[in-house]
């Protein structure tokens, strides 16, 4: 059977930070490539550049350096990239983003927080497919229910599924159960998985979590910005 394509592909990344006179490389020249349908977990000690490499692929930073492709379009290369309007096309039209933290508004019900990426966009029957994917994630009888209402699993499953409903390509995952005890992040992972293998999803997660990392497909270790 042919692999299938390439969606997001790096060669030789990089990205300093500075500190002062201090020049510190979070990524150093990183060559990567990421096919449609992956579930890969990144890996690595604090410091090791994971975050910011889920940044650059998610197209939510530029490298220093390096050249970076992103469903067959040119991001970044020999120092020249898009322009941030080209770049916030992209990430609405290709990505979906979870983080450690829910972001989760608490005065809204769950319903009307997935809704909220339609403030800035109209989408028929928004509404009905939303309703649609909050059953897919077990939170049908959660939807009018406030964010201090529920458990930390459900919180992280709803900010899922505010990630998803634009349909990406790409879901990108930052230590989606960092805040969330062993039970809850089992609970995130099967979600995970099941979108991955059902959905053909492809995620890309950072996690501390070896568990977690284990039900991904592929997993990579940085160390110092680069893959070991």
């Amino acid at each position: 059977m042919p692999e299938n394509r390439v969606i997001i592909e790096t060669e030789k990344i990089t990205k300093i930070y500075h500190r002062g006179a201090e020049q510190v490389k979070a990524i150093d020249e990183l060559s990567i490539a990421v096919r449609e349908g992956d579930f890969l977990a990144i890996v690595g000690p604090s410091g090791s550049g994971k975050t910011t490499l889920l940044n650059l692929l998610g197209c939510l930073d530029n490298p220093g350096g390096g050249r970076l492709a992103v469903d067959g379009r040119k991001i970044h290369e020999n120092g020249h990239g898009l322009s941030e309007s080209q770049l916030t096309r992209i990430r609405r039209q290709l990505f979906g983003y979870i983080f450690q933290k829910f972001y989760l508004i608490p005065t809204l019900t769950v319903l009307e927080n997935v809704l909220v990426p339609f403030t800035f966009f109209k989408k028929p029957r928004a509404e009905e497919d939303v309703i649609s994917l909050l059953k897919k994630l077990g939170l049908e009888n959660r939807t009018g229910h406030l964010p201090g209402e529920l458990s930390g699993g459900e919180m992280q499953r709803v900010a899922i599924a505010r990630a998803l409903v634009n349909r990406p390509k790409v879901l990108l995952a930052d230590e989606p159960t960092g805040n969330l005890d062993s039970e809850r992040s089992r609970e995130i992972g099967r979600v995970l998985r099941r979108l991955n293998e059902e959905e053909g999803l492809t995620i890309l997660l950072v996690t501390h979590n070896l568990e977690l990392a284990g039900l991904a497909k592929a997993t990579i270790t940085l160390r110092d910005g680069r893959i070991v």
